[in-house]
């Protein structure tokens, strides 16, 4: 007995065959599985704009593995887009709505399976929540990076090279024609943003985690390539619908802690410490954060992709991909199953590495993984810092903090030039509550590198960088500000010392001075107050738990 056979078996069931009828379907599709394809599509967002076709191609593919295939819906947030201003407050929300939508759409309809179509940060992290929350077997298409654009003879990004001159204009480095030459050649088309950011991070591990097909992950949205793989994903769905191989057979402890060793080598981006751990949630897996610092100190990072190095998602397909990537690594890998039916070690000892300038396995980047976790008196629960993108100049640094209560305020001063060397800039009230939506951080990251202070100013808050962010960066305090976490103790002046190798973060003040100012702290008031957002502020957790809702 099918799921759907719920939906269109027996005489009851005789309305909803006629709903169904209506739609187009025929009599003889009433035997076959039904597979629904959650379609990120959009012509708002870059990386999703080309989906249009791959929905094709997987229908394709549903109806030659002799399914039914339907098609609904789901929102898609472009962080680029939304960075900067108060769109950015909903990017980490729409995690949350993404995977109540398709648990709504296909619990409500009795689907059999599903193809999720995804690519850019939020979507991919929500969509993998839904399955397991549903355990129907699913498989993920994630629609491929964009190729690099051109500018004066070199490759260029969007995140590295057009926010960054945002601060080069302002520091009188670049002219405003050559602005916007610049951004006007940096994304020649459609795809996620060219680098290791926070879309091509989670694509390569879903992949790693076994819900992908091969060489999805690197597949640039452009490709032919990816077309093929989006029709074998839906011949694979209807396989999986036959012999029931659910998510939960799949996305087990053995697969996350791969995927975290994959993270790691790839000198991935911090997000996916909020969107691993909400994911395994689902499966009722806990991720403490001391998890992935564990598996950093053990995993070098061989693989070094923009913003940190020079190369693109391109150059990690022409290398062969996350299967090369984990032949690197298979020593570190536990045994776990894939949408393929093939062990992921089994497909790592299988592949091999086709440039080794890219994927160095004899001579890595760093001894240690991408992201390190940090304590101290400031971050009891912790917080995370992209160490693959920090300079070792900045790995050990003290500064006086400058201290503000919004991006906004932070963004403001660096522009009108009122940080200087030695400061580390304290944004707070910006965590999953008190931002509301824990905001990601790529202006002022960006500015303050264009504008050349990345190597002499510092900065913490209790919301989220950028998978583009480099420099010393260090987000996701925890506790955050709204719930009297250490960092809304902070005054500007005070010395904050920042120890990346020894994985400490302290600020001169002892345990009883911290405590008497948080009691004196008078918290700015809430930013938003109505809608989904200051739900949302009233549900979330804190960033070390993934930001999960209650």
């Amino acid at each position: 007995m099918m799921r759907s056979d719920q939906i269109k078996k027996g005489v009851l069931r005789a309305p909803n065959r006629c709903l169904l009828y209506s739609t187009g379907i025929s009599h003889r599709d009433l035997d076959k599985p039904f597979i629904g394809i959650a379609s990120s599509f959009t012509d708002l967002v870059p990386g999703h704009i080309a989906m249009r076709d791959l929905e094709r191609y997987i229908e394709r593919g549903i109806a030659a593995g002799g399914g039914v295939p339907f098609i609904f819906g789901a929102p898609a947030v472009c962080d680029g887009i939304a960075m900067g201003h108060s769109g950015m407050h909903y990017s980490l929300a729409s995690r949350e709505i993404i995977a109540d939508l398709i648990e709504i759409v296909a619990n409500a309809h009795m689907l059999d399976g599903l193809v999720l179509l995804s690519n850019c940060d939020k979507v991919t992290p929500g969509m993998l929540m839904a399955t397991l929350r549903l355990n129907i077997p699913s498989i993920v298409v994630t629609a491929g990076a964009m190729m690099a654009g051109i500018y004066n003879k070199k490759r260029r990004s969007m995140v590295r090279d057009t926010f960054e001159a945002v601060g080069q204009f302002q520091a009188g480095k670049i002219t405003e024609k050559q602005l916007e030459e610049l951004e006007m050649s940096a994304c020649p088309g459609a795809g996620s943003c060219q680098g290791m950011y926070t879309a091509n991070t989670m694509a390569c591990l879903t992949e790693t985690m076994g819900m992908s097909l091969q060489g999805c992950a690197a597949a640039l949205a452009v490709s032919a390539k990816k077309k093929r793989i989006a029709y074998e994903s839906g011949i694979k769905i209807v396989e999986l619908v036959k012999e029931n191989i659910k998510p939960g057979d799949i996305l087990t402890i053995e697969a996350f802690k791969n995927a975290i060793a994959a993270d790691m080598a790839l000198g991935g981006s911090t997000n996916t410490v909020l969107h691993l751990p909400a994911i395994a949630n689902e499966a009722g897996i806990k991720l403490p954060l001391k998890l992935f610092d564990e598996i950093s100190k053990k995993t070098p990072q061989i693989v070094c992709l923009e913003p940190a190095g020079d190369y693109y998602m391109e150059d990690l397909d022409n290398a062969g991909g996350v299967p090369a990537l984990l032949y690197a690594i298979s020593e570190k890998l536990f045994s776990s199953k894939t949408v393929t039916g093939v062990d992921i070690k089994s497909i790592a000892e299988s592949s091999k590495i086709l440039d080794e300038n890219i994927i160095r396995i004899k001579n890595p980047y760093n001894s240690e993984g991408g992201i390190a976790v940090l304590k101290g008196n400031i971050a009891p629960n912790g917080c995370v810092v992209k160490q693959a993108a920090v300079s070792e100049k900045m790995k050990v640094f003290s500064g006086r903090a400058r201290v503000f209560n919004s991006e906004d305020d932070a963004m403001k001063a660096i522009l009108d030039n009122r940080i200087v060397s030695g400061n580390v800039i304290v944004i707070r009230y910006e965590g999953p509550s008190g931002g509301p939506g824990m905001r990601e951080m790529l202006s002022p990251t960006s500015a303050l590198q264009g504008m050349g202070l990345s190597e002499s100013v510092a900065l913490l808050t209790d919301g989220r960088f950028s998978g583009g962010t480099r420099g010393p960066c260090i987000g996701h305090i925890s506790p955050e500000a709204a719930a009297d976490g250490a960092i809304a103790a902070i005054n500007d002046g005070d010395m904050i010392n920042i120890n990346i190798p020894k994985r400490t973060l302290n600020i001169d003040l002892t345990d009883n001075e911290i405590k008497s100012r948080i009691q004196k702290t008078v918290k700015p008031p809430l930013k938003i107050v109505t809608g989904y957002m200051a739900r949302y502020a009233k549900l979330v957790q804190s960033a070390d738990t993934g930001a999960v809702l209650k």
